[in-house]
């Protein structure tokens, strides 16, 4: 059975209903295809092959596995990047990024599968296709969008949820993915969820037991912006301005804008895109390129939050009133 979604620009074709995503009707050609809980029976064949390793994470499981590990393989006229993961669950990848298949241990299930597909699988699929990702969270404000950046832990999903409750539409949550169009640059939606961990679902809505749990195995939690009357936008907007969540300060002035300068941001970006681990020269070049233009054509400012949670209300406070300042026309 055929299952069309739309997903950070990309029409996906999956044999199964992906936790996450709405299913959408479809008459165009996807131009990824998803098959969860099935490999290619080529992949059988090679298993005698010794894969060559990619990437191996430094962080490690309680058993000293890697927490990911990237190899090449091929079916004997492609070559394709696996992905296996600490927990067993494993995804195949051709190097152009249309195709994916996934398997995962009885332990596991569909959902904890779709964790990973949703973020750094389709993440590192638009890379293989020449999109720009960051790890950030943007929200739109009027008909143009604004990208919150930072690294985990930094605030990005907090505050954007803070930003959906004051009745800003979501565009993405952790991948902010960039196509640049003439002189602008768009951030594609992604899809409405909002992954939270406990004690942030704790300070917004009091209680961590106020939203589900992402799976039954992973401590995250999810706002669901369809579900529970938030807003989510599903079409591209021109990103106008982005925020990078630098350390919590105590100062009677925090939360403080402050400028960047062009190559402190810059740097900034290249160290915050998306499975940037995976990269080759190649396409670490080209996304050089692109983030020298964006860092040209887009404000890029640094944002401090107050160390005190309790202030999340004055955070979004400075952070809509800068943008709206910054997109006014002078006088």
């Amino acid at each position: 059975m055929e299952m069309f979604y739309s997903l950070y620009g990309l029409r996906l074709e999956a044999n199964v209903l992906v936790p996450g995503l709405t299913r959408l009707e479809s008459d165009q050609d996807p131009n990824v295809r998803v098959w969860l809980g099935a490999m290619p029976s080529w992949l059988d064949d090679v298993a005698h092959v010794d894969p060559k390793i990619l990437y191996a994470s430094p962080d490690c499981d309680g058993d000293g596995r890697p927490l990911v590990k990237v190899q090449q393989v091929s079916d004997g006229n492609r070559a394709y990047f696996r992905l296996t993961y600490a927990d067993g669950t494993a995804f195949l990848i051709d190097r152009v990024g249309t195709r994916i298949w996934s398997t995962w241990p009885d332990t596991l299930s569909l959902e904890d599968t779709a964790v990973y597909l949703l973020g750094p699988i389709i993440g590192f699929a638009l890379r293989l296709r020449d999109v720009t990702c960051l790890h950030a969270s943007a929200i739109a404000i009027g008909e143009e969008s604004i990208a919150l950046i930072g690294p985990g832990g930094a605030g990005k999903s907090t505050t954007a949820a803070a930003l959906a409750h004051r009745g800003h539409a979501v565009l993405a949550d952790d991948v902010v993915a960039l196509n640049e169009s003439g002189p602008a640059f768009l951030v594609q939606p992604g899809y409405p969820h909002i992954r939270l961990w406990p004690t942030s679902v704790e300070m917004l809505y009091r209680s961590y037991d106020a939203l589900p749990p992402l799976t039954p195995n992973w401590d995250k939690r999810y706002l669901d912006l369809v579900e529970t009357g938030y807003q989510f936008q599903r079409s591209p907007l021109p990103l106008a301005a982005m925020y990078v969540l630098g350390d919590r300060c105590t100062g009677p002035n925090a939360p403080v804008v402050e400028e960047m300068s062009a190559r402190e941001a810059l740097m900034t970006l290249v160290e915050n895109t998306y499975v940037n681990y995976l990269l080759e020269p190649t396409m670490r070049g080209k996304e050089f390129a692109v983030l020298t233009r964006l860092v040209e054509r887009i404000r890029i400012r640094r944002i401090r939050p107050h160390a005190d949670p309790a202030r999340l209300s004055q955070l979004c406070d400075v952070i809509l009133e800068d943008s709206h300042a910054l997109s006014a026309p002078c006088a």
